[in-house]
């Protein structure tokens, strides 16, 4: 299958290399021009590390021109921070052609921001819009040269935007993501989030530490039973306000990520084990820079909060969190967060609202 990657970091390149080496027919986009450079000048190559040992893998194709990445591709993969979805999606309007499908995993709700972008720069191609709980993989850059995946998720809960492009949609990400399961329309996929359960608390709990040591693990020493309670109570909030919303189960609790030997969770059973024990997450990490921080308190708790504000379910610990994010960063992430208020979906009913989510604008 002819699939784009866009972006340049861990998750990028870990689809750009693994997708490639699955022999699909891979259009690496890069915005930074030097590392665009240095790949090219390696023949495209890129070294894999996985559980089954290291080796090259050529991606067939590298290109600063996102034009020429999306053209004639089934499948775009778009596992960039949230914070740059609205950029790239103002560079992908004039290029999107009806039956393409855009993965964005996750999402925080890109699915339908990104959709609206492009749809207000005049673009009414029929594309489906995907995210999923997590990203696809976890893995982390060893230099520039190597990228390592620790493990590679199971199952992928992905919601659909317009809903009504479902099957379509999950039949074209089958063949490159055999993980993905349907998870229902786009909130459903954008509330099945987990980095705004448990990069949060880490993030925040761990604040002291991060400023004081060079380098810090969050997910091995910075996760404390104090800090799993919290991630839990989290968790409960996100759950209930799926509830409200209609989304049954299965909810994917946080939970069974760290129970190695309870129901699988999206990476599998012991995936906890195995991030803590590759050592790849002990890291020099800037509090309010990292992407915790900027994704996943500022875009995906804010719009989390949100929602449960407009459905009216208590979440004291998400706006609680959100407060203190707030403050570390000397911002009101209320209003510079994804809401919705900021995207201008507050005044919607709830009917009203996943109507627009099945049909599309």
């Amino acid at each position: 299958m002819k699939i784009a990657v866009l972006g340049g970091g861990n998750g990028s390149t870990a689809a750009a290399v693994d997708l490639t080496e699955a022999g699909h027919d891979v259009r690496f986009w890069r915005r930074d021009g030097a590392a665009q450079d240095r790949l090219r000048a390696a023949g495209n190559t890129l070294s894999l590390k996985d559980h089954r040992g290291t080796r090259p893998v050529r991606i067939p194709l590298v290109t600063s021109d996102i034009g020429e990445a999306v053209r004639g591709a089934e499948l775009i993969v778009c596992p960039t921070p949230a914070v740059a979805q609205a950029d790239i999606a103002r560079a992908l309007a004039p290029h999107l052609a009806d039956g393409q499908v855009v993965f964005l995993p996750p999402g925080s709700f890109g699915t339908w921001m990104m959709a609206d972008i492009v749809r207000r720069a005049g673009n009414k191609a029929d594309v489906s819009w995907a995210e999923a709980g997590t990203l696809p993989y976890l893995t982390r850059m060893h230099g520039a040269e190597t990228v390592a995946i620790t493990t590679r998720a199971t199952r992928l809960p992905t919601g659909v935007y317009p809903f009504r492009n479902a099957d379509h949609a999950h039949g074209v990400l089958a063949q490159a993501y055999p993980s993905v399961e349907r998870a229902g329309d786009a909130l459903s996929g954008a509330l099945m989030n987990a980095g705004p359960i448990i990069h949060p608390p880490l993030i925040l709990m761990n604040a002291g530490p991060i400023e004081h040591f060079d380098h810090w693990d969050i997910h091995n020493e910075g996760t404390q039973p104090a800090i799993r309670r919290v991630t839990t109570r989290l968790d409960g909030e996100r759950m209930a306000v799926r509830e409200a919303l209609g989304y049954g189960a299965p909810h994917f609790p946080l939970a069974d990520h760290y129970d190695k030997d309870g129901p699988e969770w999206m990476y599998g059973n012991a995936a906890h084990e195995k991030l803590t024990d590759s050592g790849d997450w002990r890291e020099h990490l800037v509090l309010t820079e990292h992407r915790y921080m900027r994704e996943d308190v500022q875009i995906g708790l804010a719009f989390l909060v949100s929602v449960a504000d407009w459905v009216g379910v208590p979440a004291p610990t998400a706006t609680g969190l959100l407060a203190i994010g707030s403050a570390v960063c000397d911002d009101d992430f209320r209003k510079s967060g994804r809401t919705l208020e900021t995207l201008g979906l507050a005044d919607r009913d709830v009917a009203s609202l996943q109507a627009m989510l099945r049909d599309g604008a």
